[in-house]
């Protein structure tokens, strides 16, 4: 994911927007969670009605999770899955087909009366659908069976997308909310998943001194059987299980993550990015944990996984791949990159921590966050928008 010399001179094409699967979702991904934040703000504010069929609430959630969330997994799933396997995934025609299709899903989503669910569904899950298939291909070609993870996990978050059309065309009443906690469930599993893998090795190769991070098997066996738990409590409606489940994996991922710090990540803009997102995540498995027992609101729980863990966690993967499978030196990012970060941390603060001790100035307090992220994205799209789009700079396909 790092490469620092340039082989051969740059290629003479200027519009590389579909060579390869991060570089459309990552920038439509972001350019999309400015759009619907600040759509969200001004059915806050009251400028926009409610959509018919479903509430604004369940469409803020469904467009940030299944529409940027996905975007910016399937981005970082078509080009992982390409070096995992050395086999093509989706690129020119076929890739910009793809991203039509969520974008369009996107944009029916957007209209006040959602006239037209029943295409936007079509389409987005069509998406899905396609997206499973181009990552699952190459996983079976080469043979690589323990990725299929990965894929069961996409085949799980398509469900969840079904049911919240279902559920917002009124055939199954409980598939909105089922759907969000699908959704949260899978692409922190997700996360973790992948974290557990690659943040380590980054983090060993980026610090500039020789580490060596210790890694326990039980702990992630411990981990995964606790994902199924809460899972399984929120389809069950068991909310004992959920908080036992959610306070095991808050212990589980702490003793992890205590073996994955070394002093050197808080130098590297790159590192200490990840490892933040990842301590976020932990906060939010102890804030749902407690939230059965001292019955706070869901939402700070919630907010902190999706701003705080999902957030800053895609942001900080886009900032990374960006630069690496561009041929750039992911050593040296733009300096930028640490005030993107450092705003997505403070728009979790506004969002869930001002409220707990300030709640009457909370709808402010939400305002401020929301205004706070779209600052944050769109500062990632002024700085990598022309990397995304342009050529790699080594000249190489990609």
């Amino acid at each position: 994911m790092q490469i620092a010399n340039p082989t051969r001179k740059p290629s003479g094409q200027r519009f590389s927007l579909f060579q390869l699967g991060f570089r459309p979702f990552f920038l439509g991904g972001s350019v999309f969670s400015i759009i619907s934040i600040a759509t969200w703000l001004l059915v806050l504010a009251g400028y926009t009605k409610s959509t018919s069929h479903i509430s604004a609430s369940q469409w803020h959630a469904h467009e940030m999770l299944y529409g940027y969330g996905m975007a910016i997994i399937a981005g970082f799933l078509l080009t992982a899955v390409r070096n995992w396997t050395n086999l093509p995934t989706p690129t020119k025609l076929p890739l910009a087909l793809l991203f039509s299709s969520w974008l369009l899903a996107r944009l029916i989503n957007l209209l006040p009366d959602h006239a037209f669910t029943l295409l936007a569904m079509c389409l987005d899950i069509g998406f899905g659908l396609w997206l499973v298939a181009a990552v699952a291909m190459p996983i079976i070609k080469s043979k690589q069976w323990a990725q299929l993870a990965v894929v069961t996990k996409l085949t799980l978050l398509l469900t969840g997308n079904l049911l919240f059309y279902l559920g917002a065309l009124k055939v199954f009443a409980s598939g909105v909310m089922l759907s969000q906690w699908i959704a949260i469930v899978l692409m922190l599993s997700l996360i973790l998943m992948i974290g557990r893998r690659v943040i380590p090795f980054f983090i060993e190769r980026g610090v500039g001194y020789p580490i060596k991070l210790k890694q326990s098997k039980w702990v992630d066996i411990s981990i995964m059987l606790a994902f199924i738990g809460w899972l399984v409590s929120l389809l069950a409606t068991l909310p004992m299980l959920g908080a036992i489940s959610c306070a095991l994996i808050f212990i589980l991922n702490s003793y992890r993550l205590a073996y994955w710090h070394t002093s050197g990540i808080w130098k590297v803009p790159l590192l200490w990015s990840l490892y933040s997102a990842m301590w976020l995540i932990n906060i939010g498995f102890l804030f749902t944990a407690l939230q059965t027992i001292l019955a706070y609101p869901y939402t700070w729980g919630l907010h902190v996984f999706t701003i705080g863990g999902i957030g800053l966690m895609t942001v900080a993967m886009m900032a990374r791949v960006s630069l690496g499978h561009t041929g750039r030196d992911i050593r040296n990012p733009p300096n930028i990159v640490s005030w993107i970060f450092g705003l997505i941390i403070a728009a979790v603060i506004f969002r869930v921590f001002l409220p707990m001790w300030m709640p009457d100035l909370y709808q402010t307090w939400l305002v401020i966050s929301g205004i706070i992220w779209c600052l944050a994205l769109m500062l990632f799209v002024m700085t990598y928008a022309a990397i995304l789009i342009k050529p790699r700079v080594d000249g190489l396909d990609g």
